[in-house]
């Protein structure tokens, strides 16, 4: 559904600058974004309720998508349909999940289904169907440099705007007080696959694009699929479903030393809280990057239904036909070196890190399921770098309200969302993160709190708070009074 009119009850917007048009100095924007994923169009959602802001958001593809190519028909959203846009900042927004399913006259189904986790496909709609309602969302914008105007106190931003061709069609400028930077991830191929990856007409692509070449995948002979993540788990159980019985063909290599379920109890999830983000960004950066890599089952698991699902599969299989399923899956290996030795034929080299053995393995398509990695930036703020303070490992600084640290001579800020795991943790890229982090930016931004948000979102008291030198008299650190805080939030 597309409609310009915004849902009944929401107070007319002051319109961003047409796209195209420059805004004049003296009315700049108050904010520009740059991206349209899941986060800035929480951020673009969030910022519309607030009165008088002005904002303009800007992505260079034209129209939303998110992940087109892992769209796959079942797979599930890891988070509860509450972590949507707006919900968990402002229950009562318009451009919630279930204000939503309100407009498709699906609410009571969605009811009575009592789905917690829905479909990433849905998911994928819903927003789409934000973007398509919220005004100063400007899709087939480039944006090509940002500067700062020091006369003038403000960001210069130019763009391309591109045509539904494709082409560039015109150049624009923008100018904004602040400035956020939502451009998301981009797939992650390991350097031995990359030549491989990178050649045309050669069977081996990331997860990103499965969907695309399902088709061909579903009737090639052998297939490999490469990752022990989430994304693995559901290329190789679509992959296991649908092709022939006893004639599988699928291997499923992993780096880890198993297939690992994600962290997903009561107490564990805590660390995806408000509290725990916190906690992590106050840390010695040195104990944050040692931290983090310990952390990957928090994140880089797979669901516990989704192993079900695969193992229900493998064992219906072994029943139909008698013995055992033409699949493979072998953790612990690493993919050393690849290569083609023929037209249809590619030899992955393997080595199976407890062992400390090397194999060979033949197949006729590779599909990696290796993760993401930050997009980078450095183009784009090629004029700001001289102004942005870097940690020890020269990665931006980036303060607790998600702001890269400037240089003083730059009044503005310029935010960022999903770009700061090595400061606020795991939680980084989670969508249940995601309102929290707008309303904790819109809130720097305004003299008011926009949002208030809750002081204590955790049961887990993450650290210690320091004693005074004279409050014990023993010098020993004192946990916080629970009870109080527990308390002020409940009133």
């Amino acid at each position: 559904m597309s409609t310009a009119q915004p849902p009944t009850g929401i107070p007319a917007p002051t319109p961003g600058p047409p796209p195209g048009a420059a805004s004049p100095l003296e009315t700049p924007l108050d904010l520009a974004g740059v991206g349209i994923g899941p986060f800035n169009l929480s951020l673009a959602a969030l910022a519309h309720r607030v009165p008088g802001l002005r904002t303009a958001f800007y992505d260079q593809r034209p129209a939303f998508q998110w992940h087109p190519g892992l769209l796959i028909e079942g797979a599930t959203i890891q988070v509860p349909f509450l972590a949507d846009l707006v919900t968990l900042a402002d229950p009562a927004s318009p451009w919630s999940f279930l204000s939503y399913l309100k407009a498709q006259e699906r609410l009571f189904p969605f009811y009575i289904a009592e789905r917690f986790h829905i479909e990433r496909a849905e998911y994928d709609a819903y927003c789409r169907w934000v973007s398509e309602q919220l005004p100063g969302l400007h899709f087939g914008h480039q944006i090509d440099a940002v500067r700062w105007d020091h006369a003038h106190g403000v960001f210069e931003i130019d763009f391309t705007r591109i045509g539904t061709d494709g082409e560039a069609e015109a150049l624009g400028r923008t100018h904004a007080r602040h400035l956020v930077l939502g451009v998301g991830t981009e797939p992650y191929v390991p350097e031995p696959l990359r030549p491989l990856a990178e050649a045309p007409n050669v069977p081996v692509l990331h997860a990103a694009d499965y969907l695309e070449h399902r088709e061909r995948l579903l009737t090639t002979g052998q297939v490999t699929v490469v990752g022990s993540g989430q994304s693995g788990a559901e290329v190789f159980l679509d992959l296991l479903r649908h092709r022939p019985l006893g004639a599988e063909g699928l291997q499923w290599l992993a780096r880890t030393p198993a297939f690992t379920p994600m962290e997903y109890s009561k107490l564990g999830l805590e660390q995806f809280s408000p509290d725990y983000t916190r906690y992590f960004h106050g840390l010695p950066e040195p104990v944050r990057d040692q931290l983090l890599p310990r952390q990957w089952q928090l994140y880089k698991g797979i669901a516990h239904e989704t192993i079900d699902a695969i193992h229900q599969e493998l064992y219906r299989r072994a029943q139909l036909t008698g013995g055992w399923p033409g699949a493979v899956l072998t953790p612990g290996v690493t993919v050393r070196t690849a290569g083609r030795i023929a037209a249809a034929r590619l030899e992955l080299h393997l080595e199976h890190t407890q062992q400390g053995t090397r194999s060979r393995h033949t197949t006729e398509a590779v599909i990696l399921a290796t993760g993401y990695r930050e997009r980078r930036v450095d183009t784009l703020l090629a004029a700001l770098d001289p102004y942005i303070r870097r940690d020890s490992s020269e990665r931006p600084r980036i303060d607790a309200q998600h702001r890269l640290v400037l240089d003083p001579m730059i009044k503005g800020s310029v935010y960022v969302q999903n770009a700061e795991r090595h400061s606020h943790g795991v939680g980084t890229p989670d969508l249940g993160l995601a309102a929290w982090r707008s309303a904790v930016i819109l809130n720097s931004m305004t003299a008011e709190p926009a949002y208030p948000l809750p002081s204590r979102t955790a049961f887990t008291t993450f650290g210690l708070q320091p004693s005074g030198p004279c409050a014990t008299g023993v010098g020993l650190p004192q946990l916080p009074d629970q009870r109080d805080r527990l308390a002020r939030t409940r009133t």
